[in-house]
C-alpha cells in the first residue's frame, strides 16, 4: 500500500505550480478544468513518483491565519543530503520565502528546516 497523492487547495494555481517546478523540479500535468464546477488542478510529480495535486475552486476560501490548525501540518520533502537542505533553504530565504525554522537536527534525529511556500503552507526540507 502507498499514498497515491496529496491534495492541496491553493489560491493562485499558476504561482504554486511555478514554485514547485522551480525549487523541487516536479513534472506538471496539463491543467484539468471542470467548467461546470470551476474546479481546476495540476498533478505535480516528484522524481521518486510521489505526487502533489494542487487544486483551485472559486468557493474554496484562502486561509488567512498563520496559526497552525488541526489537519495536515506540513509536507516533508527529502532532498538527499544536509548540504542540499542548507543550500535550498538559503536560496528560498534569499528569494523572500519565510523561514519558519532554521536548519537544525531535531530531537528525533531529523536534519531539517521549515519554509513557508508562497501561500504559507509549511514545507519541511529534510535529508
Amino acid at each position: 500500500m502507498k499514498i497515491e497523492h496529496i491534495g492541496l487547495w491553493v489560491h493562485d494555481l499558476e504561482a504554486m505550480r511555478t514554485f514547485y517546478q522551480t525549487y523541487f523540479n516536479v513534472q506538471s500535468s496539463e491543467l484539468y478544468h471542470n467548467t461546470k464546477t470551476s474546479f481546476q488542478s495540476y498533478f505535480l510529480t516528484f522524481a521518486d513518483g510521489a505526487r502533489l495535486e494542487i487544486m483551485q475552486r472559486e468557493d474554496v476560501a484562502h486561509r488567512t491565519e498563520a496559526n497552525e490548525t488541526l489537519g495536515f501540518a506540513h509536507l516533508a520533502i527529502s532532498l538527499g543530503s544536509k548540504q542540499k537542505v542548507d543550500t535550498l533553504t538559503n536560496v528560498l530565504v534569499l528569494e523572500g520565502y519565510e523561514l519558519l525554522s532554521p536548519c537544525r537536527t531535531t530531537g528525533d534525529g531529523y536534519y531539517e528546516s521549515v519554509i513557508a511556500d508562497p501561500e504559507g503552507n509549511r514545507l519541511e526540507l529534510t535529508i
